[in-house]
C-alpha cells in the first residue's frame, strides 16, 4: 500500500471531514484499502492505488453530487462507514475474515446508519474522525509495525478523539464544521 497517501488523507479528514464530499472520499478509500485482502492479485501496486482512489472519488463524487438528497447519503455513508470502520479495527487486529467478522461489520452498519439518522452533525464529526484516525493508523502500521493490535487501537482512538473534539468546537474555541 501507499502509506503516505493514507497518512495524508487521514490528516486531512481529521481536520475537515466533517463536510459531507470529504467525508465520502475518506470512507471509499477506507473501504478500498479493506477489501485489497479479498482480491486476487492485488499485490500488484496499480491495483493497491486505484481500489482505494477509484472508491474515495466513487464516495467524493456521491457526496458532492447529492446534496438534494443529503440524507439519504448520509445514511448510506454512515452505514458504510459503520462497516469500514469495523473491518479496519478487524484489520489492525489481523481479524475478520471468519463470519463472524462480517456479522460484526453488518451490526456496524447498523450503528452507523442509525447514529447518522439521529445524530447527523455529531454523527459525521465522529465518522470522520474514526475513519480519519485509521487511515493514519493504516500509512503508519507501513513504518511502525509495532501499531498493530493494542498500541494502533490507543493511537486510533486518540487521534479520533482529538479530531471530534476540534471539528466539534470543543478546541479551539471554534464553530463545529459542518
Amino acid at each position: 500500500m501507499f502509506p503516505i497517501l493514507l497518512i495524508a488523507i487521514g490528516i486531512i479528514v481529521l481536520v475537515i471531514g466533517s463536510r459531507l464530499a470529504v467525508l465520502g472520499a475518506a470512507v471509499g478509500v477506507l473501504l478500498g484499502v479493506t477489501l485489497l485482502q479479498w482480491i486476487p492479485g492485488a499485490q500488484v501496486w496499480w491495483i493497491q492505488l486505484g481500489v482505494p482512489i477509484a472508491l474515495g472519488v466513487l464516495g467524493f463524487l456521491g457526496g458532492g453530487f447529492a446534496k438534494g438528497i443529503v440524507n439519504i447519503v448520509l445514511m448510506v455513508i454512515g452505514a458504510v462507514a459503520g462497516v469500514a470502520i469495523v473491518f479496519g479495527f478487524l484489520d489492525l487486529f489481523h481479524l475478520g475474515s471468519e463470519l463472524w467478522g462480517w456479522i460484526l461489520a453488518f451490526i456496524g452498519g447498523i450503528i452507523g446508519f442509525i447514529a447518522v439518522t439521529r445524530y447527523r452533525e455529531w454523527a459525521m464529526i465522529a465518522l470522520a474522525g474514526i475513519v480519519g484516525a485509521l487511515l493514519v493508523v493504516r500509512g503508519l502500521e507501513s513504518w511502525l509495525p509495532m501499531l498493530e493490535g493494542a498500541i494502533g487501537t490507543l493511537v486510533t482512538l486518540v487521534l479520533a478523539g482529538a479530531s471530534i473534539a476540534y471539528q466539534g468546537g470543543l478546541v479551539g474555541g471554534k464553530k463545529p464544521a459542518t
